[in-house]
């Protein structure tokens, strides 16, 4: 009996099949490449609009820094430790630096692709991934300390758990687990490296004190359509060809999303009897977080079914969070590491060998077997994170300090940690709902105070 493989990668190409380079499979990944990088401004948008405006700079940057900093962890050493020859568990050091990694294809992972193309495709997911748990500490982390935590929990989690699924000889992989575009390596990880996070540092000063509404609501309608925009070559350019299997997964990533929305609107509407903007843009984004592990293996039906069920339990894990103490600010956890896990463990349900043979069958194609390789895969991946996450969270604060002072949360974290303010003058704030109020404080610089007129 054959062993499923994963499409992440996956072999386009038999080990003894000629490595010539595909036209047009390389233009479709370049151009998918290029939407996974569009996600990181995509998601600065998403999180930017969400937060108070003191803290819009520092919420975006961080999506935009991160993929900064680990791009250059993967070309120095990430891409060699998730995909290079090694064990079960990790790839070994031959590709340092990109040594002998060239425009010439690598049929282990991409027959008819320039490696590098292949290594900067994933590039791209390690970075959104330590984008994506920054939604976590907004307001009190230390810009610096979250960049060096990027780059430390990369070279020790995501590399690992990359291997582990998609790596050649990664256990997960050779166990039959299926993660078409990162059900586990991306989401489920983030998420809970978030309440790891969240728990770690505590909550915000004012956290349940003062309120918490989004500044700049259309900032994350247009990051929510900036994600969706991308996600088609998350998900579709992970069949790393231009053929059917992509075609099915970009039907599927957008069924999904739609059926996600639509669901989580129905859900506000029976419980509120209105329908949010907000709502709307997380239900979307549940959606394609939660068809990510599956859009290669079910089919666009499939897909519907996948996003209507996900984006419930999300719902209502999100609302449930605010009775806690977990202050994860913009529900990383709720969003992604739930979404994640139920698209993950649905993957075992409805994956299926007629949408793609290099597959498996699941729960109703007639191997139940599937999911409990996927609960497996799902289990294995929180219980690395967490204890890993923490690990390094306490390793780092003997060495540095987490979290900013008590004086730059009240001031503003955009202020106290870049020097700078999203917005200047009356207009901007008068567009933003800024106004300055009677008894309210003006801030008024010197050199303004220089230009005011002297009378007697």
């Amino acid at each position: 009996m054959s062993m499923p493989m994963t499409l992440l990668p996956m072999l386009l190409a038999a080990q003894d099949a000629p490595s010539t380079i595909s036209p047009g499979d390389t233009a479709w990944v370049l151009v998918s490449t290029a939407l996974v990088a569009f996600m990181v401004p995509g998601l600065a948008f998403f999180y930017g609009g969400l937060v108070r405006s003191k803290s819009a700079l520092n919420t975006m940057l961080m999506s935009l820094a991160a993929l900064a900093v680990v791009t250059v962890q993967w070309v120095l050493l990430g891409y060699s430790l998730a995909f290079g020859p090694g064990s079960n568990w990790i790839g070994g050091l031959d590709w340092v630096g990109l040594r002998g990694v060239t425009a010439a294809p690598n049929p282990t992972y991409a027959a008819a692709l320039p490696q590098l193309l292949f290594t900067a495709f994933q590039g791209m997911f390690a970075g959104i991934t330590v984008a994506l748990f920054s939604g976590a500490v907004i307001d009190r982390m230390r810009f610096v300390s979250y960049l060096v935590f990027g780059v430390i929990w990369t070279t020790f989690i995501y590399d690992p758990l990359a291997h582990w699924v998609w790596g050649d000889g990664g256990w997960l992989r050779q166990l039959g687990a299926l993660d078409f575009a990162g059900g586990t390596v991306v989401h489920i990880s983030a998420g809970v490296t978030a309440v790891v996070l969240a728990i770690v540092l505590g909550p915000r000063r004012d956290f349940k004190r003062v309120p918490t509404v989004p500044h700049n609501v259309p900032f994350a309608l247009l990051g929510a359509g900036m994600l969706w925009f991308g996600w088609f070559g998350f998900n579709a350019g992970s069949a790393l060809a231009a053929d059917g299997i992509a075609a099915n997964a970009l039907m599927s990533t957008h069924a999904a999303a739609a059926a996600a929305l639509v669901a989580w609107v129905a859900l506000e509407i029976s419980r509120g009897g209105r329908a949010t903007a907000v709502g709307g843009a997380t239900g979307a984004v549940v959606g394609l977080v939660a068809i990510t592990p599956a859009a290669g293996f079910v089919s666009p039906l499939s897909a519907l079914a996948i996003g209507a069920l996900a984006a419930p339990c999300s719902f209502f894990a999100l609302h449930y969070r605010p009775k806690t103490r977990l202050d994860d600010t913009l529900d990383v956890f709720a969003c992604h590491g739930v979404a994640g896990v139920m698209g993950a463990v649905l993957t075992g349900v409805f994956a299926s060998k007629e949408v793609n043979p290099n597959g498996a069958d699941g729960l109703i194609a007639g191997n139940a077997s599937l999911v409990g390789i996927q609960l497996l895969a799902v289990v294995a991946t929180i219980v690395f994170v967490a204890v890993a996450s923490v690990a390094i969270l306490k390793v780092l604060a003997m060495l540095m300090p987490l979290r900013v002072s008590v004086e730059s949360e009240v001031q503003g974290i955009d202020l106290a940690e870049h020097g700078e303010e999203a917005y200047h003058g009356s207009d901007l704030s008068d567009l933003t709902g800024r106004r300055t109020a009677l008894g309210d404080s003006v801030v008024i610089t010197a050199s303004e105070l220089a230009r005011v007129p002297r009378t007697a």
